[in-house]
């Protein structure tokens, strides 16, 4: 009797896979030679090093060390970003980059922990015409939660549209069966007015059209990343996920909405009269359509490929991107608690990196908008555990140390005395040159309606400077300093 198999691409302990299978079939059936498959027709030299310095940090392996006669390669290329959309367009140009150097984009893939990442990198590509496939999965604007939140959206500026209202008027669920909904198609094609206008008539479905007035009403007067907020909390969307078994995920798509709202605000804004950038439903609703269907590529087309860690395996690519490496995100804040889930994080991280043929690069950012929040992160730990000779930083190492913390906070710093236990989100601050007004590009403000939030850009001097500042779930907002009354937070 044999068995063959990876312990140390074991990932899925959330499905119930023990990565102590393969010891216990060892011990049990007194196996006497244990034959290791170490060499490696995949990855360049480098690449498989990086992955070999990882693992052997999980103690709970049989252990192996991965070579190849392919020679080195080229080194392993680390970009640290100011933002995530920094960190976005930073990998678009790459594979820009990659492309006219011959590389076919179907060679190349895009890789991130959590589906919710997704939707800034999409973006980016989207916007620089690059077509992209989401394999194992759908694109961010395609995806159930969302596109229900969006049809809320849709009714609110529309009242009118019956698309929007079959989809909604039963989710959650309001005791509203097909048959009700059948007979009120019928009502509406006979009286040749809207499915909501119908609904009015009563029974349960007046009520939903009475919460779809009280939408509207609502929302009156707020900005755009508001409006979001506010349909996903009284619509019962945020309600319903959260009892979901599981639902993290689309609760994070969910948060991740509003930050593609403020991200729209801040891209295509206008100023209203009060000097804030005010977003239209309207525009959003039309670009998230055209984002939704623009570049769709098929199984043959020459298409980047996009994917979680998760869905990564067991495939290869000639250039491999990781990016969102930070403190929380990956490994992920669920799984640092404890030993078992931080082994399995760096179990991913070895899958990750081992999809990689020629090339491989991986990212982080500064700050990234996640889960409805601006988060400052570390950089993630896997950094600290792979040889710095394998490594070729892209941007200044000087950036990397620049790192103010919070009061009541404390972390392990990188390359500076390890990790001690998990890493708590922390305020880190870019140190520019630039100042307006006393305030600089990073640094860290309170406003008396917006709360708390991150400088990101600045212009002007005396009474015309302002800056941009990013709140958060109250969005990204130019304000003028000579009126804003900002105070350092």
């Amino acid at each position: 009797m044999f068995c063959v198999g990876d312990d140390d691409q074991s990932i899925y302990a959330f499905r119930g896979a023990e990565v102590g299978n393969m010891r216990d079939f060892e011990r049990e059936f007194r196996v006497d030679n244990v034959i290791r498959l170490e060499q490696n027709y995949r990855s360049h030299g480098n690449i498989l090093d990086a992955a070999n310095a990882i693992i052997k940090n999980n103690a709970a392996r049989l252990g192996k060390n991965l070579w190849t006669d392919a020679g080195t390669g080229e080194p392993i290329r680390v970009y640290e970003a100011f933002n995530d959309i920094e960190e976005a367009r930073w990998i678009v140009e790459e594979v820009k980059s990659l492309s006219l150097d011959g590389m076919a984009r179907r060679e190349m893939a895009l890789l991130y922990r959590s589906n919710a990442q997704s939707r800034v990198l999409e973006h980016a590509l989207f916007s620089a015409g690059l077509p992209y496939r989401v394999y194992g999965g759908l694109r961010f604007f395609e995806r159930q939660e969302v596109k229900h939140a969006l049809a809320y959206l849709r009714l609110i500026a529309n009242a009118d549209d019956d698309g929007a209202f079959a989809r909604v008027v039963n989710f959650p669920a309001r005791g509203i069966g097909a048959r009700s909904i059948e007979q009120l198609q019928d009502a509406a094609k006979a009286t040749k007015v809207s499915l909501c206008e119908t609904a009015k008539g009563g029974g349960k479905a007046a009520v939903f059209a009475e919460l779809v007035d009280k939408l509207k009403v609502a929302c009156e007067g707020l900005t755009l990343p508001e409006t979001v907020e506010q349909v996903l909390e009284r619509s019962g969307l945020r309600a319903h996920y959260q009892n979901e078994k599981e639902g993290q995920d689309r609760l994070a798509n969910l948060d991740e909405l509003v930050n593609a709202a403020a991200n729209f605000v801040a891209e295509e804004g206008n100023v209203d009269a009060e000097g804030e950038l005010s977003g239209d439903l309207a525009a959003f609703l039309s670009h998230a359509s055209l984002e939704a269907g623009e570049h769709q590529a098929g199984e043959g087309d020459d298409a980047l490929q996009l994917m979680t860690v998760h869905s990564a395996k067991g495939l290869e690519f000639d250039a491999v991107f990781i990016s969102g490496l930070e403190e929380g995100l990956f490994p992920h804040e669920n799984s640092v608690r404890e030993d078992k889930g931080l082994e399995e994080e760096r179990r991913l991280m070895y899958v990750a990196v081992t999809r990689a043929r020629q090339r491989l690069y991986i990212s982080h950012a500064q700050t990234r908008m996640l889960h409805g929040q601006t988060r400052y992160n570390l950089p993630s730990r896997f950094f600290d555990e792979i040889p710095e000779e394998l490594l070729k930083w892209l941007t200044p190492r000087i950036q990397r140390a620049q790192v103010a913390v919070s009061p009541g906070l404390t972390f392990g710093s990188p390359r500076r005395g390890g990790w001690g236990g998990p890493t708590p989100a922390v305020a880190v601050s870019r140190t520019i040159a630039k100042e307006t007004g006393g305030f600089r590009i990073g640094q860290n403000v309170a406003h008396a309606r917006f709360g708390q939030g991150v400088i990101v850009n600045a212009e002007g001097a005396g009474s015309d400077a302002r800056v941009q500042v990013n709140f958060g779930r109250e969005g990204v907002k130019w304000l003028a300093l000579s009126v804003a009354k900002l105070t350092a937070a």
